[in-house]
């Protein structure tokens, strides 16, 4: 196969992962607390008959996540809650800690805060937090206090990671991680919310016609230059 065939291939690779990492970020759009990604691609250089001159290839190396916050979207719900600042709330696994930005939160039959996958929320105590059986209202407060017409209950445990590019995503917006936990100062929670997508719509359609126009004109330049050694090999054939 042509060196120029090696080259567009690579290329034709990369496209193909790249689409799909879009049409991930679009599937999401609606998803709670969902991250964008992109990819982040590397030149390298090779000599692939060790003997003539170096051909530059493409190669997809790695995600970068986009970890700013996504828009506030408001449901009044008092078991709903978003965060507003950095951070992520710690869920209890039977694997481990597990952390998300959704907060779509329900009581389950123990009357314990958990997710919509029904994994409980800790607080900073790492404890699961339990309302009491004969509490009516609850309140979060911007720090993630939680309290009902009681009095006091707990505190949502709220952390952070020094390299959040490192965070494993599983699904379902829940993501792991060996790195230490940093708890956050000073979160900022709010009540009655969740914290949508951040994925933008437009941007990922264009880059969505974007890559699919190159991808055909990789696969095109791929027919060209196959034709052109058919025909090589063809003439060739006829002379001898």
């Amino acid at each position: 196969m042509e060196n120029s065939l090696y080259i567009t291939l690579s290329r034709q690779e990369v496209l193909r992962r790249q689409l799909e990492v879009v049409s991930n970020n679009i599937a999401n759009m609606n998803t709670t607390g969902f991250k964008s990604q992109r990819m982040l691609f590397l030149e390298y250089l090779e000599r692939p008959d060790r003997q003539g001159d170096r051909m530059s290839f493409v190669q997809d190396y790695g995600l970068l996540r986009n970890v700013d916050v996504g828009p506030l979207n408001v449901t009044n719900n008092e078991m709903d809650v978003a965060l507003r600042g950095e951070g992520y709330f710690v869920l209890e696994t039977l694997s481990g800690p597990r952390y998300t930005r959704g907060g779509a939160l329900q009581l389950n039959a123990d009357r314990e805060i958990v997710d919509r996958a029904g994994l409980p929320l800790l607080d900073t105590n790492n404890q699961r937090i339990v309302l009491p059986a004969d509490s009516v209202q609850v309140h979060i407060a911007g720090d993630g206090s939680i309290s009902t017409e009681n009095g006091p209950l707990a505190q949502l445990k709220v952390v952070t990671f020094a390299d959040q590019q490192r965070m494993m995503e599983l699904g379902g917006g829940l993501y792991e991680t060996n790195q230490e936990e940093i708890a956050v100062a000073q979160p900022e929670v709010s009540q009655g919310a969740i914290e949508g997508s951040n994925v933008q719509g437009v941007v990922e359609m264009t880059q969505m016609i974007d890559v699919l126009r190159t991808y055909q004109s990789v696969q095109k330049l791929i027919d060209t230059e196959h034709e052109r050694i058919r025909g090589a090999i063809g003439k060739l054939t006829r002379v001898q």
